[in-house]
C-alpha cells in the first residue's frame, strides 16, 4: 500500500479502545481523525539509572505513521512542575495541549508508540480521565505497523488549525492519591492494589528507586508481559484474562482495582487491558512508587521482608 492510496473517509467510529493496523489504514486520511505518536525513549543517565528522553527525534528521523503528529508526554501532557515525573496535568494544561494539536471534542484520536504500548496507553488514559472517550490505542503500535509493511514518512507534521478548543471534563474517580492507597494498606478501604512493574522490581531485587519492592498487599501483573514480544500486539481472550486471574474477583464485581508502577505509565497499560476485559472500577495511582518510597514512613515489601503474590 502506498501513501497516495490513503484517501479521506467518513468520520471513523471506535468500537473499542484498541484498534488494529488494518482499521487505522482503512481510516487514515479522514478529516476528523488525528493520529498521535506518544513515544518516550529510555536512556541510561550518568548514574547508570534510566532517564527519559523525548521521542521527537525518533519520530522525525526514524519515521512515523503518515500524517501522525507528535505528542510530547514529557512536557505538554505532563505537569513538569510537580516533583514526580509524568505527573498528570491540570485540566487547563491538558486542554491546551490537545487544542494545540488540532484536537476538538469531535475528533477521533488514535495513539501509538514505538514501545510495548505503555506510552500510548498513558495518553489514552489521560484523555479518558479528562472526559473524552473517542480515543483508542493502536494495537502493536509502530512495531506492528512496520511488520505489516505499512507506509511511513519522516519529518515534522504541522498540526492543523483547530476548529475550536478542546474542552476537558475531569473524571476524578479514574485517579487515586497517596492517602487513598494508605487507606487500602491499612485496611480502611477495600480495593485491590496491582503493581505493573517487572517482576524483579516488584520483588525488590532490582530497580532505580531508593527503596526497592512494592506496596504491601499488592499483586504483580507486569505490563510488558501483556503483549507479544515480537509484534507488540496485546494478548486476547483467555490469555489476557488469565494474566489478571489474581486481580479480578467475580464475587466482588464492584471492588475497585488500583494500578501503580514507577510513575503511572506501565499502570496505564494494565488499565487498558482491564478496560478491554470489561472492568469499569479501575483507577491509577499517579504518584506511584516514585512518590510512595520518597516517604520513609510508607511501608515497602521486598522478597526478604514478606511473602507476596505475583503473576
Amino acid at each position: 500500500m502506498t501513501t497516495s492510496s490513503l484517501t479521506a473517509t467518513a468520520s471513523p467510529v471506535l468500537a473499542s479502545p484498541l484498534v488494529s493496523t488494518q482499521w487505522l489504514c482503512d481510516h487514515l486520511g479522514s478529516d476528523v481523525l488525528i493520529v498521535l505518536d506518544a513515544t518516550v525513549l529510555s536512556i541510561a543517565g550518568f548514574d547508570a539509572k534510566p532517564t527519559w528522553l523525548s521521542g521527537l527525534d525518533a519520530y522525525l528521523i526514524d519515521g512515523h505513521i503518515p500524517g501522525a503528529l507528535f505528542a510530547d508526554l514529557l512536557e505538554s501532557f505532563s505537569d513538569a512542575d510537580k516533583p514526580y515525573g509524568f505527573a498528570r496535568p491540570s485540566a487547563a494544561q491538558f486542554a491546551a495541549a490537545a487544542t494545540a494539536l488540532g484536537i476538538t471534542n469531535s475528533t477521533t484520536v488514535v495513539v501509538y508508540d514505538n514501545a510495548l504500548g505503555q506510552w500510548a496507553a498513558r495518553l489514552w488514559w489521560l484523555f479518558r480521565a479528562f472526559g473524552y472517550d473517542r480515543v483508542a490505542v493502536l494495537d502493536g503500535g509502530l512495531t506492528k505497523w512496520n511488520l505489516d509493511e505499512r507506509p511511513v514518512e519522516t519529518g515534522y507534521v504541522e498540526p492543523a488549525h483547530s476548529d475550536g478548543p478542546f474542552v476537558a471534563s475531569e473524571r476524578p474517580d479514574l485517579w487515586v492519591d497517596k492517602a487513598y492507597v494508605e487507606s487500602v494498606v491499612e485496611g480502611r478501604t477495600d480495593a485491590r492494589l496491582v503493581c505493573a512493574l517487572p517482576t524483579a522490581e516488584f520483588a525488590g531485587t532490582a530497580g532505580p528507586r531508593s527503596r526497592l519492592g512494592h506496596i504491601p498487599g499488592s499483586v504483580n501483573v507486569t505490563a510488558g508481559r501483556l503483549a507479544d514480544r515480537t509484534s507488540h500486539v496485546l494478548l486476547r481472550g483467555e490469555a489476557l484474562r488469565d494474566a489478571f486471574d489474581a486481580v479480578v474477583d467475580e464475587t466482588l464485581p464492584e471492588r475497585r482495582i488500583v494500578l501503580y508502577c514507577g510513575a503511572g505509565i506501565a499502570a496505564a497499560a494494565d488499565a487498558l487491558a482491564l478496560v478491554l476485559l470489561g472492568e469499569t472500577n479501575v483507577a491509577v495511582y499517579d504518584g506511584s512508587l516514585n512518590e510512595w518510597v520518597a516517604d520513609p514512613s510508607a511501608p515497602v515489601v521486598s522478597v526478604g521482608s514478606a511473602a507476596a503474590p505475583s503473576l
